[in-house]
């Protein structure tokens, strides 16, 4: 047994509004300058719908993550021979229509265009080339299933249902769905990289693009089957979410995090056995790569991993940050949370709990009691959201766990409103999902009313390190010529003006001397 720390994160997807708050918030902090004008390492989808890139779960067209071939893995893309022949011509780069073309507007003609009897329009101009625009295609272009009868069927997960999805006005379903880079445990876009330059940090987990030695080859981003690898085009390297990892250092949480309207994410780490890794990603059943990334994941509580753990370096704050660890707790002890698309073999860190359609007011739509348990569980099979749906997302089509996640929301629902209420809980609901009543009220706190601190339970670096560490926050880690915040562009609506920065969004140690 090989223990390693890996800091990860959970989405309660029903609290998700769609407020896009924190693909802004990230924009704005990491990809709001030249070259990746494209790019949103943090997005908000609605599914069903295309994503960002267009169509990018389509493993048949962008040959993303792994594959088994005679029982070993490979790269989806082909081994090191395809991959050396494809290196000038790679047939399986999205283009940028498969994103968008990034665009602004031409804001100088509604203050210095002339008196006139016409009143000023200000016409979309490519942020890139700066001529004149036809806006087609945007990051979230079918957001809130905006054009669905047309684009929505075109979603690869619906496609592969196998059956007809019905988007009508009063029979379509939706959800909103954040995306990040993954920081994978068996990471495609690492394996790709002709440099060497993606790497994962051994102390952490987080997965990152080493700038010196990228030499832009960009087979991380045909790699990596979430596309969550981008190409600048100004200073030809990589560029991915880092995970905000100056401000975790110093124990702070992603930016994206942070300002998320619906406090949906938790970040927490959990402990896993590294020597378990290739064999899990390996498992010939899609269906059970769920339970066989479940298997990697070690018990922080066990006498023998903590150990283990202190053997291997890992200091007693990471050790006692992973026992109180939310994570942990949705993903291991609760087991509500689920990963995105295990069946592309990175064993994603990432988490999602899926989210539970008004099931109530459907119950008593039927004329049925919408408060009884019964009711609610064989509700489940029949969600406007379909099951089927949800399980070609999370669990590679294996319909039991999202069943069991979602009938342990259901119970902790009915379980809830009965405390509320004064009534007698009653004990045989908790029992039906395999817990007890005081489980179902923890996970309740946790899902529902946690505070921040409860959210966000992150180790930070050596207490030595720590005031350098945190003029490392504050200040940017890449400020090179293309590097985040360095932008000599003119000023629009969607980029901070030259030397402003929003006051409070981060905490700063340069205030000047008395």
């Amino acid at each position: 047994m090989r223990v390693m720390a890996q800091l990860a994160m959970v989405m309660n997807l029903d609290k998700c509004i769609g407020c896009h708050t924190c693909s802004v918030t990230c924009k704005q902090t990491w990809t709001n300058r030249e070259g990746v004008e494209y790019a949103w390492f943090n997005n908000v989808e609605t599914k069903p719908g295309q994503g960002y890139p267009r169509r990018h779960e389509d493993q048949e067209r962008w040959r993303g993550g792994w594959k088994l071939r005679r029982g070993k893995l490979v790269p989806a893309a082909g081994g090191r021979v395809r991959r050396l022949l494809s290196l000038f011509a790679n047939p399986d780069l999205p283009h940028l229509d498969d994103y968008y073309q990034p665009w602004t507007y031409d804001y100088r003609t509604l203050t210095d265009a002339p008196l006139g009897d016409d009143t000023p329009v200000a016409r979309p101009v490519s942020a890139i080339t700066g001529e004149a625009a036809a806006v087609t295609w945007g990051p979230n272009w079918d957001d809130s299933l905006g054009g669905a009868p047309e684009l929505a069927p075109a979603d690869p997960v619906v496609q592969k249902l196998g059956r007809e999805v019905r988007f009508d006005y009063e029979q379509s379903f939706m959800f909103y769905l954040p995306r990040i880079c993954e920081h994978c445990l068996n990471p495609t876009c690492v394996a790709s990289c002709p440099s060497g330059a993606m790497y994962k940090r051994s102390e952490d987990g987080i997965v990152l693009v080493d700038q010196d030695r990228c030499r832009g080859w960009r087979m991380c981003v045909s790699g990596c089957p979430y596309k969550k690898v981008y190409f600048n085009h100004k200073t030809g390297k990589a560029e991915k979410c880092t995970f905000c990892y100056p401000r975790l250092e110093v124990g702070q949480p992603t930016v994206c995090a942070e300002t998320c309207v619906g406090r949906l994410r938790y970040i927490g780490v959990l402990l896993y056995d590294a020597d378990r890794v290739g064999e899990a990603a390996a498992t010939p059943d899609e269906q059970r790569l769920y339970q066989a990334q479940l298997g990697v994941f070690l018990d922080p509580h066990d006498p023998e991993v903590v150990r283990a753990a202190e053997r291997a370096g890992i200091t007693h704050d990471w050790i006692t940050a992973a026992q109180r660890s939310p994570v942990h707790e949705l993903i291991c002890r609760y087991r509500v949370a689920l990963p995105l698309h295990p069946e592309y073999r990175t064993m994603p860190m990432v988490w999602y709990v899926p989210p539970l359609s008004p099931i109530v007011d459907a119950v008593a739509g039927t004329g049925f009691d919408g408060e009884d348990l019964g009711n609610l569980f064989g509700a489940v099979d029949t969600l406007r959201i379909p099951l089927d749906y949800l399980a070609g997302l999370f669990t590679a089509g294996d319909p039991e766990p999202v069943r069991a996640a979602l009938r342990k929301l259901a119970a902790m629902r009915s379980h809830m409103r009965a405390v509320n209420l004064g009534e007698p809980p009653d004990p045989a609901g908790p029992r039906r999902v395999g817990l007890d009543g005081e489980s179902i009220e923890a996970m309740y706190r946790l899902l529902a009313v946690a505070k921040y601190d409860d959210r966000y339970v992150i180790p930070t670096a050596a207490v030595g390190q720590a005031h350098d560490l945190e003029g490392i926050a504050t200040t940017c880690s890449l400020d090179t010529d293309g590097g985040p915040g360095m932008t000599e562009r003119r000023t629009d609506l969607f980029v901070w003006r030259d030397g402003e920065r929003p006051a409070g969004l981060f905490p700063t140690l340069d205030r000047e001397a008395p």
